[in-house]
């Protein structure tokens, strides 16, 4: 348990912030740095496993390290997990080919999976929840900031440095934190040795891993590889079943999952998850490809979902005094349909603020929903789950992200293929990057609103499926009993 008497709540919350900073920027900087990377690496094929390798294994990995928090403790396992983290990151900038820059990405996400669930956990552990919600406001603009500054700092490394500067800005960051965890952070003796279910941990990270390829490439078509990886992950799966009933130390405590508030709270992360991905991806593509605008306003209409969500964020740390936890999480999940209502009603001759309008209500709303569900898990379990607890709700939202991608990537390839055309999301998404339409402009823009309204439609239903959840979840009385006293 940490103590007080020599931790330093604010330096330790500064490297957090700077642990999750470079977590959070990596997902945003790459992207502007691999056009670059491929035109020397080459491997082009392969240019969507270096995102997907990445979210695969840190998705994987965070049930495990939030397990082995609750185990040896929040500080050695942070360490670990930045240390991987970092090697990793070095290992990225000397890649000599594509399949050896994925191989990294994938050690990189493990040491993702370990940063974000453990920082979390450590700032339920120093605060309460009155405090905890300024605090988790403060790094829901760290991701903010990184969304913003990701892709400038990327175009001015790619164009005044070698791409390996990407990856290698993250070490003296890195180095920081870890100087600061270790001077600053510190717990109490363990008193309990419990077995790690290692047998469980290897299953279940072969489970989601299978499960991430198949949605993975089921975006892509690629059905033989779908149908191996989905057989893999079943098996993988009844396995998992069957150790985790007869582990002493399940990595899935399924008692901990069950409980009602946990279920319908991370529950409504997952739905939220995918609503917010279908956002984030299509509606820059309708605001450039059917009302033409620029992409700097199909950028900035998605910005402002970025700066939505700390503002709602911060609202719920401000308003935990005044309403229940449960309140802010119907709250913000009501925003979501709401939000989405503005974007489903766009029309080919709609102003841009219309769509920019629903995507700050919707990012405002994922605010509330994200720290409201998270300070809801982490009060009604002790220390010796708060890990595993906070685990939970990160692996719901990042799984969310991943069916969402899937689903609404089947929803739009569906509606152009209704519409009789040819064109494909993916020729679509290429023609948008380089800044205009294929063939007939005007035949595709109509496709294009088509299917894409169809898309918005499946994200109304989404969110209003996560506004149903949030319903769910009880009332949650704050005040559990204080384990780490104020300075």
């Amino acid at each position: 348990m940490t103590t007080s008497r020599t931790t330093r709540r604010p330096l330790v919350i500064a490297a957090v912030m700077a642990a999750m900073a470079m977590v959070a920027i990596e997902a945003t900087i790459i992207s502007t740095a691999m056009p670059g990377i491929v035109g020397e690496l080459g491997g082009l094929s392969l240019y969507a496993w270096v995102f997907s390798g990445f979210l695969l294994t840190q998705t994987a990995a965070t049930i495990v390290f939030g397990k082995l928090a609750d185990i040896h403790g929040r500080k050695p396992v942070l360490l670990t997990g930045i240390a991987v983290f970092l090697a990793a990151s070095v290992m990225c900038g000397f890649a000599w080919s594509m399949p050896a820059m994925i191989a990294f990405r994938l050690i990189q996400g493990i040491g993702a999976g370990a940063i974000q669930p453990v920082s979390l956990t450590i700032v339920g552990d120093l605060y309460s929840a009155q405090e905890r919600g300024r605090i988790q406001g403060f790094l829901a603009s760290v991701w903010a900031i990184s969304a913003v500054v990701g892709p400038v700092a990327g175009g001015f490394i790619i164009a005044h440095a070698s791409w390996s500067w990407i990856f290698w800005i993250n070490l003296p960051v890195g180095l920081v934190a870890s100087g600061l965890f270790i001077a600053f952070l510190h717990e109490g003796e363990r008193r309990e040795r419990r077995p790690v279910d290692a047998a469980g941990a290897a299953l279940f990270t072969l489970t989601v891993a299978a499960l991430m390829v198949a949605l993975t490439e089921a975006g892509e078509a690629r059905w033989t590889i779908v149908g191996i990886a989905a057989g893999l992950g079943i098996v993988a799966a009844l396995l998992l079943a069957f150790q985790e009933r007869r582990a002493r130390e399940p990595v899935i405590d399924a008692a901990l999952w069950r409980r009602r508030p946990i279920a319908a709270a991370n529950a409504t992360s997952l739905l939220a998850g995918m609503a917010l991905i279908g956002l984030t991806t299509f509606l820059p593509m309708y605001v450039q490809g059917v009302l033409g605008q620029t992409p700097i306003v199909a950028g900035m209409a998605l910005t402002v979902m970025v700066l939505g969500w700390p503002m709602g964020a911060t609202l719920a740390a401000r308003s935990i005094h005044r309403f229940s936890l449960r309140r802010i999480l119907v709250t913000g999940s009501l925003m979501l349909p709401l939000g989405a209502i503005a974007v489903v009603t766009l029309q080919p001759g709609s102003h841009p603020v219309q769509a920019g309008a629903g995507s700050l209500i919707m990012g405002f709303g994922m605010g509330l929903v994200s720290n409201a569900s998270l300070m809801l898990i982490q009060e009604i379990v002790p220390w010796t789950q708060r890990g595993s607890a906070t685990a939970s709700n990160i692996f719901s939202r990042n799984l969310g992200s991943t069916l969402g991608a899937t689903v609404f990537g089947a929803v739009l390839n569906h509606g152009l293929s209704a519409a009789g055309s040819t064109v494909t999301a993916d020729s679509l998404q290429q023609a948008l990057a380089a800044g205009g339409l294929p063939g007939e402009a005007e035949t595709v823009r109509l496709v294009l609103q088509h299917a894409l309204h169809q898309t918005f439609w499946a994200v109304l239903i989404i969110s209003a499926a996560a506004f149903a959840t949030a319903l769910l979840v009880p009332h949650v009385a704050l005040g559990r009993a204080r384990e780490v006293p104020a300075e």
